[in-house]
């Protein structure tokens, strides 16, 4: 990312805003807005980590809530929320912090949550676990400040392997459901 071209950028943004670049409450905003993209879009910089596995086995791993923020590609404003991971190792089980960074991977990015929550469990099923199932639920501002102005969340569901199955499915749905009742309905 060459940041010194992104703050000449939003330095010509603020200008065709009808403001000054050089007064005291915007004079470093280029600055601030080039490193705070550095970070929040670092998902197109991360290297290859492999998700690291451990000897074990288990029937079924949920990891819940697993927080995100992401960049909506459409409007380049944030969407955000929370991701709950079901998948039934094969021998393995994951580390819990490389869900967490798998997830991150993704959402550092120019998304959509259909393709984060796609992303996500194909890269997981693809590590040889039996079944994967990644739901995201999403509060969009590209929603709630423009257009329609509404509150609603967005829910996307992938499943992948074995939760292909409509039995498999229902039965993940409803153990995810129980252990975090006040979120996802089908």
């Amino acid at each position: 990312m060459n940041k010194e071209r992104i703050r000449k950028l939003v330095r010509e943004l603020i200008i065709e805003l009808g403001e000054d670049p050089t007064r005291e409450g915007l004079r470093e905003t280029p600055k601030r807005i080039a490193e705070m993209y550095e970070e929040i879009f670092s998902g197109y910089d991360s290297v290859p980590e492999p998700l690291i596995q451990f000897s074990e086995d288990s029937d079924v791993v949920i990891a819940k809530d697993i927080q995100f923020y992401s960049m909506c590609e459409h409007h380049i404003l944030p969407f955000f929320g929370r991701i709950h991971i079901a998948y039934s190792p094969n021998g393995k089980v994951f580390g819990i912090s490389k869900l967490v960074r798998l997830v991150e991977k993704y959402a550092k990015r120019l998304q959509i949550q259909e393709r984060l929550t796609k992303n996500i469990a194909d890269e997981l099923h693809s590590q040889g676990v039996k079944g994967v199932v990644v739901m995201a639920e999403a509060e969009h501002l590209c929603m709630k400040m423009r257009g329609v102005k509404n509150d609603s969340k967005m829910t996307t569901i992938a499943y992948r392997g074995i939760y292909q199955n409509r039995e498999e499915k229902e039965n993940i749905v409803s153990m995810i459901h129980k252990a975090h009742p006040e979120s996802f309905t089908l």
